[in-house]
């Protein structure tokens, strides 16, 4: 039987296509933009990887100590949807002011601020998929809106990326190619969010109770501390922590590694979009073998290959290694963060979605602050780059390890 997504689960799978711009931006064109700003600065290759480096950890440090809170305050009845708002509008206004920021310190700080609006509404809207679709469905829809993302989010991209690499054919100068560019990037990421804001209800809640905030550190606290009796989903987290980290830090440093490695800006940006063009195919792939294989296989074959990725990152130093790299990352990046997700989706409370999901994001999008922080300390400390990234083998070993036995410890299905 044809798989087709409902109207609500497109309207959710629309808000990864235009969340999935900005970050393709992050993973891009920002990254080179601030090098540009930091060489204006006679800023070494190396410092530039630490201090982008250090902007994510940063970013995504404040969203893992205050994600928990506000996941399980999203939880309450009728609070979901307006935070969510909340959250884009923080990141869209950031991004479009990056645009006009000149100054490479000024720059990074509000890159933090855009960053943390927008990992906070992947809170809401992961716990969303509670709501919109029926546990069944889960991971091909959550697959659908990685996929989607993936490919849709290249529209504005490829527009942005002609603007900058064109910027002194048309008559303009780089900074106002990426002042019109992080604007746009912002107007689609909004746009793209107006279907999921209108037609999204909450149907699993918390019932809205009174000192909203005391409550709010009590059942999030409650929740931290019974969390170790239920083991499958306290190992999961254990093991996410250290997988997804290594994913994360691999799609959010790549750029500025391959500018380390002194490669060419234009290939490496038609590189990655060429791990977009890949991703989406793939993805849809995972979702569909997910109905012949236990999810949990194929989290396990994906990790597997991001160890191997991370061993040929590691040896990497040319231009045609960076694209084979990027054709990888493509195949297996969908796989592992849709059915991650899918997967912890079905093993939680559903009326505390969004509380569980802010837990996961301290061990998710939080934790990569780990994997960031690493890279540019070691890269610091050897005056190595490739040295820097081989702290992700061990990351990703660990992540395989706890898996497997957070698999072993799954109840028995009825």
């Amino acid at each position: 039987m044809k798989f087709k997504l409902t109207k609500l689960e497109k309207s959710w799978v629309l808000y990864d296509v235009g969340n999935s711009a900005f970050i393709l931006m992050v993973s891009t064109i920002i990254p080179i933009y601030f090098n540009h700003l930091a060489e204006n600065a006679n800023i070494s290759s190396v410092n530039f990887l630490a201090y982008w480096g250090y902007a994510m950890s940063i970013s995504t440090l404040i969203v893992a100590f205050s994600g928990p809170l506000l996941g399980t305050f999203s939880d309450y009845q009728g609070f979901k949807k307006p935070v969510f708002l909340i959250s884009i509008l923080v990141g869209a206004i950031g991004c479009a002011a990056l645009g006009l920021v000149n100054s490479w310190i000024i720059f990074l700080v509000v890159f933090i601020v855009a960053k943390i609006g927008f990992n906070s509404s992947l809170i809401f809207y992961d716990s969303m998929l509670t709501d919109i679709t029926q546990e069944e469905r889960m991971d091909r829809v959550s697959s659908h809106g990685f996929a989607w993302g993936y490919i849709g989010s290249c529209i504005p991209f490829v527009i942005c990326l002609g603007l900058v690499l064109g910027s002194e054919k048309i008559g303009i100068t780089m900074p106002l190619a990426m002042g019109i560019s992080l604007s746009m990037i912002a107007v689609w990421w909004v746009v793209a969010s107006l279907p999921l804001l209108k037609q999204y209800k909450q149907k699993y809640f918390v019932p809205v109770q009174d000192e909203v905030i005391k409550n709010t550190f009590r059942r999030l606290f409650a929740s931290l501390k019974n969390i170790k009796k239920e083991k499958h989903i306290f190992m999961f987290l254990l093991a996410f922590f250290f997988y997804i980290d290594g994913v994360y830090t691999i799609i959010e440093m790549a750029t500025a590694y391959g500018q380390a490695l002194g490669f060419d800006s234009t290939a490496l940006l038609a590189a990655l979009l060429l791990t977009q063009i890949i991703a989406f195919p793939s993805a849809i792939a995972f979702g569909r073998l997910s109905t012949k294989f236990d999810n949990t296989k194929l989290i396990g074959v994906c990790i597997t290959a991001y160890l191997f990725i991370t061993v040929f990152a590691m040896l990497m130093n040319q231009q045609i290694h960076f694209w084979i790299l990027a054709v990888c990352v493509g195949l297996f990046q969908g796989g592992v963060q849709s059915l991650s997700r899918s997967h912890f989706a079905k093993i939680i409370p559903a009326e505390k979605s969004g509380e569980y999901f802010g837990i996961l994001d301290i061990c998710g999008k939080g934790a990569s602050f780990i994997g960031t922080t690493l890279i540019g300390v070691i890269s610091q400390l050897t005056g190595s780059v490739n040295k820097g990234i081989s702290v992700l083998i061990l990351v990703f070993i660990i992540g395989i390890v706890l898996f497997r036995k957070s698999v072993a410890m799954l109840p028995a299905k009825k």
